[in-house]
């Protein structure tokens, strides 16, 4: 299929082109519309695509990614049977504001993984836009600005894991749902649990802000407590992870003191 101008089953503007693609659930939030896809490059691109069309907050996933892109530009493939879509969202705040909804992005896929397995103790978040499955990687997160759009990129491995030679040295192994958990959930379905939690827990971002999401988002981070390693493109800090602050920031306990660090990749 042209990734360019796929076939789509959509929810809002426009009629459904493909009978074998689901409706959304009786739970659907209002006010939110629904792109999907067979097969596209990536969801990321075709949000932005899309983005002059979009008159509300949007997903848009794929069944199918076949060059999907990550942190840092790391590219990979996505098989049939995981879950990938992104999130349009119109906004006007501050970048510092907008980015914050990674934590509201890892909340929610952390309420929806419980929904969807019934184990609230599987699951934890890693900062600064993972959700890990015992121990192992299961869900990573994207922020992208779109013009006057930000796009929430999420991808995970719900049926299947990538080898360990598809991630970079000393990276979290890889795990899939099914096979930690023996659940098996489609991704469509799976798109309908994680849309209700996200727009609940960003309306109560836009109405409390950051507060409550960094106090929930705490309560569930990995290796709070612990020393973790914060690594840069330049430099790699080590440290006792301490704290999240109120702009996101990552703080960790270091024999020079504490250190505040905006964006890195987390190593344990």
């Amino acid at each position: 299929m042209d990734p360019v101008n796929p076939k789509a089953a959509e929810t809002g503007s426009s009629a459904a082109s493909s009978r074998s693609l689901s409706k959304p659930g009786a739970s659907w939030p209002d006010g939110y519309g629904r792109l999907i896809f067979d097969s596209v490059d990536s969801t990321l691109s075709e949000a932005a695509r899309r983005a002059s069309e979009l008159t509300g907050p949007t997903w848009i996933l794929a069944q199918e990614q076949t060059a999907a892109r990550g942190r840092r530009g790391r590219s990979w493939a996505t098989p049939r049977g995981n879950f990938a879509a992104t999130l349009m969202l119109r906004h006007g705040e501050e970048p510092s504001s907008a980015a914050l909804r990674s934590f509201v992005a890892s909340l929610a896929l952390r309420r929806a993984f419980v929904a969807t397995t019934r184990d609230e103790s599987a699951f934890a978040l890693k900062w600064p836009n993972d959700v890990l499955l015992n121990g192992g990687k299961v869900a990573g997160i994207l922020l992208e600005s779109i013009g006057d759009h930000l796009a929430i990129g999420i991808g995970v491995n719900l049926a299947h894991a990538p080898g360990a030679d598809q991630v970079e040295a000393n990276a979290l192994r890889p795990v899939s749902l099914a096979g930690e958990t023996g659940v098996t959930v489609t991704p469509t379905a799976f798109l309908d649990v994680l849309a209700k939690e996200y727009a609940e827990l960003e309306q109560q971002f836009r109405t409390y802000s950051f507060a409550p999401i960094r106090t929930a988002w705490l309560a569930h981070a990995a290796r709070l407590g612990e020393q973790i390693v914060a690594r840069t493109m330049k430099d790699e800090t080590r440290g006792v992870f301490e704290d999240v602050d109120t702009m996101g920031n990552l703080i960790l306990r270091t024999p020079k003191g504490r250190v505040s660090i905006t964006a890195a990749d987390v190593f344990f």
